[in-house]
């Protein structure tokens, strides 16, 4: 009876081994997957960091590249203390988990709060960001961002075509230009010199609201990856305390 019970025992901990070191290929996986998302955020994205005043932007994709490394790593060390049955290994493993569990309730709680706050920035200041700096000397990546802002979201001014009225360049202009050439929809040399609704973009809601929908939608993926791995993380957590309470009564 005492020989089967040990042998039942011991394999209880070689399927919560196995168990423990599925989920941190998931893990492992995950964290790669975050830190694509970041990398992804920051080189594709990145000229519309000019167009907003706050820095929350690049912070979150930096967060989020800093986040796949650690993930990537506590999954490593998962792996080693999993595989080597080291126990004081995955106690570290475990405060791990649990940090950056914390870490991405307390993420998410901001990521909201500044969604808030970035999307009032937006409002107040994208369309002076536009009509002041827009071709200006030393605004070089000002007009690269608005240049992109146009062709990707197809839309033309910061709420609609007419913002561009008010514009320095636009009024100081000799070449007689009512909009950017970027706003037309096959752009070209002075193409800008007609508004008419067939040669530029007016979209309902203008630039804004474009911008508004592509952050929003960068905010969905961040809380659906971070649910996930959280959800990864409490099933991570709850496998290493069983098995770390099987190590620890194993008399082999």
């Amino acid at each position: 009876m005492e020989v089967r019970r040990e042998k039942k025992h011991a394999c209880g901990t070689i399927c919560l081994k196995y168990l423990l070191f599925l989920f941190n290929v998931l893990f492992w996986l995950a964290g790669g997957a975050v830190l694509a998302v970041g990398v992804w955020t920051l080189v594709e994205k990145g000229d519309y960091i000019s167009l907003l005043s706050s820095g929350f932007y690049a912070t979150s994709a930096y967060i989020l590249i800093a986040a796949g490394v650690i993930v990537i790593v506590t999954g490593i060390i998962g792996c080693c203390a999993t595989l080597n049955e080291m126990k004081s290994l995955l106690i570290v493993y475990l405060i791990l988990l649990l940090c950056i569990f914390l870490l991405e309730i307390i993420a998410g709680v901001l990521a909201y709060i500044n969604y808030q706050e970035l999307d009032e920035e937006l409002k107040q200041n994208l369309k002076v960001t536009m009509q002041q700096k827009y071709q200006q000397p030393g605004e070089e990546s000002i007009t690269q961002a608005v240049d992109k802002l146009h062709q990707e979201f197809k839309c033309c001014g910061s709420h609609n075509f007419s913002d561009w009225s008010d514009s320095v360049w636009i009024q100081a202009a000799e070449n007689e230009r009512l909009v950017p050439d970027s706003c037309c929809k096959t752009p070209g040399e002075l193409c800008g010199r007609r508004d008419h609704p067939s040669n530029i973009y007016r979209v309902e809601g203008g630039c804004i609201m474009k911008l508004e929908k592509f952050l929003l939608s960068q905010l969905y993926i961040l809380g659906a990856v971070g649910i996930g791995i959280a959800f990864l993380q409490l099933l991570g957590m709850m496998f290493t305390c069983c098995l770390y309470r099987n190590l620890k009564e194993d008399p082999y």
